[in-house]
Parts: C-alpha cells; sequence; structure tokens
C-alpha cells in the first residue's frame, strides 16, 4: 500500500435530514469505500466523527465522515491528523463541487478552497496542502440559487451520474493507494475523456 495517502476525510452535513443533499457527495463515496472495504464506522468523540479503518499498522488507512457541520469541518480534521501525526499532503478530503458536472470525478494535489466553506475551514486549521477529490454536482446557473442547489436532492439523473462517478473515484482511490498518483488521477482523467 502507497504511502501518500493515510486518512480519507470526506465531507457532509451530520443527520437524517441532509443524508440526499447533493452537499453530502463526500459522505456518498466514504459509504461506497467502506462497502467496498467491509468497513463500519464507529462514532469517534476524540475526531468528532464516524470513523472506519482500513489495513493494520504501517499501512492503515483512516477514514472519516465528520459529525460536524460542513462550515466546521476544521474541527474534525484538525485532531485526527494531531494524533496520528498525518501530514497535510497525507490528507485525501472527498467534497462536492459545483464547477464539475454530476458525475465528473478529480482528483487535485493542493491548492485554493474555491469558496467551499468546508475546505476554507479545513485551510484555516492545517493549510492548503492537503489533497482533494472533487465530485461534480454541477452547478444551477445562477449564484443565488448555490445554497438551495447543495442542500438539495439530485434528481434521478444527476443521482445515477454521480454514483457511476463515485465508483469509478473509489477504483482511483485504490489505484493511488496500492501504486501512485498520478496513475490514480489519470484513470480519472481517460474516464472523463471516453464519457464525452
Amino acid at each position: 500500500m502507497s504511502e501518500n495517502i493515510r486518512a480519507i476525510v470526506a465531507l457532509g452535513n451530520p443527520g437524517p435530514d441532509h443524508a440526499r443533499d447533493r452537499h453530502n457527495a463526500g459522505f456518498w463515496f466514504a459509504d461506497v469505500l467502506a462497502a467496498r472495504w467491509r468497513l463500519s464506522f464507529s462514532s469517534e468523540k476524540r475526531f468528532k466523527g464516524e470513523l472506519a479503518r482500513y489495513g493494520a499498522g504501517g499501512d492503515t488507512v483512516w477514514l472519516l465522515k465528520p459529525a460536524t457541520f460542513m462550515n466546521v469541518s476544521g474541527a474534525a480534521v484538525q485532531p485526527l491528523c494531531a494524533f496520528h501525526k498525518i501530514s497535510a499532503p497525507e490528507l485525501l478530503v472527498v467534497h462536492d463541487d459545483l464547477d464539475l458536472p454530476p458525475g465528473t470525478v478529480r482528483l487535485k494535489e493542493s491548492g485554493g478552497h474555491g469558496g467551499h466553506n468546508g475546505l476554507r475551514d479545513i485551510h484555516r486549521v492545517i493549510g492548503s496542502q492537503y489533497n482533494r477529490l472533487r465530485v461534480g454536482i454541477g452547478h444551477p446557473g445562477d449564484a443565488a440559487g448555490v445554497l438551495s442547489h447543495v442542500l438539495g436532492t439530485p434528481t434521478a439523473d444527476e443521482q445515477a451520474a454521480i454514483e457511476a462517478g463515485l465508483v469509478a473515484a473509489a477504483d482511483a482511490v485504490e489505484t493511488v493507494l496500492a501504486s501512485t498518483w498520478n496513475r490514480g488521477a489519470q484513470q480519472l482523467n481517460s474516464r472523463k475523456a471516453v464519457s464525452d
């Protein structure tokens, strides 16, 4: 297993009221990985979220769904990274992305927060040098509609596209863990080129 990624933090809002929101695409990805890896989450007060462990010893990858709300995601990321001595470049944060169409997924190394409040708060506590998995949810076309869009439910077609993207993203993350970051990122890039 690669030593690049030691923790995957999937962003969303807790509670059943938000379970199907587009903003919870990160949580959906965590559930795909947990099912694939046969993991179960347990509540961890220390890390303010639901935590699962993949692998063992030096090959452990932690999978966290914060129980904090999106805007304070850093409150869950910081204690996880501090306790397990995980540096920002060893972290993969999974989040919804308005700038990508539904079903498009991208791996990205570091960068800005792009106005995403979850990323903005993570920047505040650990800086910007962490990795991201961007899960496209599309844009409503009008800035005034963004809040209702991210807190709304995808259409059936959007949901199907997103779910297919999450499976492809899980394949790519497994490639990163088994091989290299570049190989995993190339998988996602070539998938989009084919689907276009």
